[in-house]
């Protein structure tokens, strides 16, 4: 048997990964976490010039090539064009990440019986029909003709309980909202129907749960919110979901697929 090392099975050299909302915040923190790892990345935001500086941080920090590109995902001509633009740089889209997404309310919108159709349907739009217009895209295009592939949904424990809504009392934010969680929701039990159709072309599928990131919020906020979670604190770093990210896009997991991971601080688990 040949020697190997633990940590080759992380290494994304030769990959090309697609990370959408890459940008900022969480997605910014994986698309890193995958050039670190090795890999090439195509990062999306709805302001190009935001993916610009973005792609240009990633680039000088790891050396790796970094595509940006303006897309809103829940318009499928701008989804199959910007597919069309990797493949066209790179030749190949080993991973996709599908990240962007949003929730827009305030202390006042955030109650169901006060939620808009308006809003509702962005909030899907946006959250689970862009999720399946990119996996699609990308599946036809680019994984199924090379009989391999893995895609990482963004999922939230906001899509496997309910959201006391309290924690928000005293504060601007508006919160997370029911047309959030029914999106997240279906974004993990999508993962697990793509995993299972996919899996016979060599493509992998998996869900990350993240729950309770902290990215400058009121500090009332923070403090109540904290105690909810039995580690007694939110998500405060990245680096808490760069490791799930790489495990998931790498050999690392060449057995998993159709599994959701949570990254929450044991939130969901009492």
């Amino acid at each position: 048997m040949d020697e190997w090392h633990i940590w080759e099975l992380f290494k994304l050299d030769g990959k090309v990964g697609f990370v959408t909302g890459g940008a900022r915040n969480l997605g910014y923190d994986m698309a890193l976490a995958l050039a670190e790892a090795g890999a090439d990345v195509a990062i999306t935001s709805r302001t190009l010039a935001n993916a610009e500086a973005s792609a240009e941080k990633i680039s000088s920090a790891t050396g790796r090539k970094v595509m940006p590109v303006q897309l809103d995902v829940a318009v499928e001509a701008q989804v199959e064009s910007v597919v069309d633009q990797i493949l066209a740089e790179f030749g190949q889209i080993d991973i996709l990440v599908n990240n962007a997404g949003n929730v827009v309310s305030t202390p006042e919108t955030a109650p169901f019986e006060k939620r808009s159709l308006e809003e509702w349907q962005m909030t899907i739009d946006v959250n689970l029909t862009g999720v399946f217009l990119c996996s699609k895209h990308v599946v036809a295009k680019a994984m199924k003709p090379a009989q391999s592939g893995v895609i990482i949904n963004i999922g939230s424990t906001a899509g496997m309980i309910g959201k006391d809504r309290r924690v928000y009392e005293g504060t601007d934010m508006g919160g997370v909202t029911l047309d959030y969680e029914a999106v997240k929701a279906g974004v993990i039990n999508m993962t697990r129907d793509m995993a299972v159709y996919l899996a016979p072309d060599g493509i992998r599928v998996n869900c990350i749960s993240p729950g309770g990131f902290f990215r400058n919020q009121p500090e009332k906020f923070v403090e109540a919110y904290s105690k909810t979670f039995p580690m007694g604190r939110m998500g405060q770093d990245g680096k808490e979901m760069k490791g799930p990210a790489v495990f998931l896009a790498s050999e690392a997991s060449s057995f998993v697929t159709g599994v959701n991971i949570v990254v929450d601080g044991g939130l969901t688990a009492w």
